[in-house]
C-alpha cells in the first residue's frame, strides 16, 4: 500500500508535532525538488522520488485579527521557507468559504491567487481545502433564508467558480470535509448542504467539481478516521456507493491528529488498505502529535522520542 500524501506540520505552543511529508501525483516522473536550486538539506529534496513535502500556507481567515501581520505576503524569511522545504503546498483559509466568498455576488480571489502563482514559480503543486464543509461558512449564507433550489444554485455556482478559475492548477481538492460524526451519521444538523438538501448532494458536490476541472483529485478528508471504525467505515461505505453510481471520487483523507496520551493507531495502515483496495488513492493531510505536560514544562527526552 502506498499512502498517497502525508502533510508537513509545525510545532505549535506546547504541542509538539512531527514533520511528515507530503506527496506527488500518482504516475508523476518529476523529482519535487525546488527548480533553479542546488541540493540542500531540505525537506523536499530528502523525499522520495515519488512524494511531496507539503505545508498550509498561512494567511487569510483568523489572521487578520491576530496582533501580527499575515506570514505569507508579509514575511519573506517565510517565504523563502515555504519554497525551500516544502513540494506540496494547501491554502489554510484563503480557499474556505467565509474567506474566498464572503458575499453572495463577491469572490475574494487575490489571496488564493497569489498561493497558486508562487506554487508555479516555485515548482509546487497545490491542494485546495475545502468546498463542501460545516464550518467557516459566511453569515449570508447560513442565516440566509434560501430555497432549496436556491441553495443548491448557491453551491453549484461556488464550485464551478472557484474550481473553474483554478482548472489544470489544483492537484487535489478536499470536496467533502468532515461530513460524519463520530457514529458513522452523517451531519445531519451543522451541514447545511446536507440539512436542507439531502445525502444526495454530496454526489452532485463531486460531480460539479469534476466537471469543473476533469484533472483534479477528488477527495473526501476527515478527523478520527485514522482507525477501523464506525466513521471511517461510513466512508467506506458511502464511498463504494458512489463509485458503483460512476461518480468521481479518487481518494481518501484522514487529517491525523494524534496523541501520545492513546498511542499509534496500530490499525492505520489496514484500514487505508480498505480505501485503496477501492481503487483510491490515501493522504494524511494535518499531521500532528499531542502530548500532556505539566503546565510550565518542557516535553522530557523520553517524551520526544516516544
Amino acid at each position: 500500500m502506498k499512502v498517497a500524501h502525508l502533510v508537513a506540520a509545525a510545532v505549535l505552543a506546547s504541542t509538539f508535532v512531527l514533520p511528515m511529508a507530503l506527496p506527488a501525483t500518482a504516475g508523476s516522473e518529476d523529482k519535487p525538488q525546488p527548480p533553479g536550486l542546488a541540493k540542500q538539506d531540505t525537506l523536499r529534496w530528502a523525499a522520495p522520488k515519488d512524494v511531496r513535502i507539503g505545508t498550509a500556507v498561512a494567511g487569510g481567515g483568523h489572521h487578520e485579527t491576530m496582533p501580527y501581520a499575515n506570514p505569507f505576503t508579509s514575511d519573506a524569511e517565510y517565504r523563502e521557507v515555504l519554497a525551500a522545504e516544502f513540494s506540496s503546498v494547501s491554502p489554510e483559509n484563503q480557499a474556505k468559504w467565509e474567506f474566498i466568498h464572503p458575499a453572495r455576488d463577491q469572490y475574494r480571489f487575490a489571496e488564493m491567487d497569489a498561493i497558486v502563482d508562487f506554487a508555479q514559480q516555485n515548482g509546487q503543486v497545490v491542494r485546495g481545502h475545502t468546498l463542501f464543509w460545516h464550518s467557516q461558512n459566511p453569515a449570508w449564507l447560513e442565516q440566509g433564508n434560501f430555497s432549496k433550489e436556491e441553495l443548491r444554485s448557491i453551491l453549484k455556482d461556488h464550485i464551478t467558480t472557484v474550481v473553474g478559475r483554478y482548472a489544470g492548477k489544483i492537484q487535489q481538492w478536499d470536496v467533502a470535509n468532515e461530513i460524519f460524526n463520530g457514529d458513522g451519521t452523517l451531519r445531519t444538523t451543522d451541514n447545511i448542504w446536507i440539512r436542507e438538501l439531502g445525502p444526495e448532494i454530496i454526489a452532485d458536490a463531486f460531480r460539479w467539481t469534476h466537471e469543473a476541472d476533469p484533472n483534479a483529485k477528488l477527495f473526501f478528508n476527515d478527523y478520527g478516521v485514522e482507525s477501523i471504525n464506525a466513521k471511517s467505515t461510513a466512508y467506506v461505505d458511502l464511498i463504494s456507493r458512489l463509485l458503483a453510481e460512476g461518480v468521481k471520487v479518487d481518494g481518501f483523507a484522514v487529517q491525523g491528529h494524534l496523541s501520545t496520551r492513546y498511542g499509534f493507531p496500530g490499525d492505520l495502515q489496514a484500514n487505508l488498505q480498505r480505501f485503496e483496495d477501492l481503487g483510491l488513492e490515501t493522504a494524511v493531510t494535518e499531521i500532528d502529535v499531542r502530548m500532556d505536560i505539566p503546565a510550565g514544562t518542557k516535553p522530557t527526552s523520553e517524551q520526544l522520542a516516544k
